[in-house]
């Protein structure tokens, strides 16, 4: 480990907490900038179906009514 390293380690240990915290997130998400998009995706499509729940565009099915039904199509 170089001189540099140590003294930046030194450096984040004696952050206060919520600086750390806003650092490790900082560097995560710069090794799987790929990740943010995703889940920003995600969350996006998420509050898209809540929303046609909500309004009546699409009905939900019981998962018991869903799974009995996989179950009589594919256990033949």
């Amino acid at each position: 480990m170089t001189t540099k390293t140590k003294e930046l380690i030194s450096m984040v240990e004696s952050l206060p907490v919520d600086i750390k915290t806003t650092l490790v997130e900082k560097i995560l998400n710069s090794l799987h900038p790929a990740q943010k998009e995703i889940d920003a995706l995600w969350a996006k499509e998420a509050e898209k179906r809540v929303r046609e729940i909500k309004t009546g565009k699409v009905k939900t099915i019981p998962g018991d009514k869903v799974f009995k039904e996989i179950h009589e199509k594919y256990s033949r």
